[in-house]
This record gives structure tokens, C-alpha cells and sequence, in this order.
């Protein structure tokens, strides 16, 4: 049986698509994706398949600082396979007042 790699892929702030990592595999435990991260995404923002359906989040951040992790929690339990995903940064931050 072949295994799938998916991509995983961000838009930058300034519109620019990006490569994020390669999921590793689904976690049986939690039912997060787990991705082998080239460069690090903020907590939070949303993850898109090719067709930018959305298919869930960051959700977190781990291991060590130049080779991070990241889990991304599937908006529904129904995660059907995709080759890519994408990443819109979210334009939130501190709120003030």
C-alpha cells in the first residue's frame, strides 16, 4: 500500500504562498494532524485544502526550535485525504482597549 505525503502550505501577510511541512500522519489519540514544520506558523490560523475548504487549524506549536512540529485539529472527524493544504495567517493580535 503507498503512503500519502501531504504538503502543507501558507499565504504570507503579503499574499505570497508558502510551503509549511509535510504531515507525518493523523494522531489516533487526539485525531490532530501532525506536520513536520519548515518554518513556524502562529497558533490559530487556519488551514485550507487546494480548493481552500477549510479543513481546520493550528492548534499547536512543539519540539525543538529548528525542526518544529505542529498539530492541525480537523474542523469535523470526516478528514478526507488531500494532497495539499494552505494556511491563511490570521490577521488577529493583541487587542487593545
Amino acid at each position: 500500500m503507498r503512503k500519502r505525503a501531504w504538503l502543507i502550505f501558507w499565504f504570507s501577510g503579503s499574499g505570497g504562498l508558502r510551503r509549511l511541512g509535510k504531515v507525518l500522519h493523523l494522531s489516533s489519540m487526539t485525531g490532530h494532524l501532525i506536520v513536520k514544520a519548515r518554518t513556524t506558523p502562529r497558533i490559530g490560523e487556519k488551514v485550507y485544502s487546494g480548493d481552500l475548504k477549510p479543513i481546520g487549524y493550528v492548534f499547536d506549536v512543539f519540539g525543538p526550535v529548528d525542526a518544529p512540529y505542529v498539530a492541525v485539529k480537523p474542523l469535523n472527524s470526516q478528514l478526507k485525504p488531500v494532497k495539499t493544504l494552505f494556511l491563511l495567517e490570521s490577521k488577529g493580535g493583541r487587542k487593545r482597549g
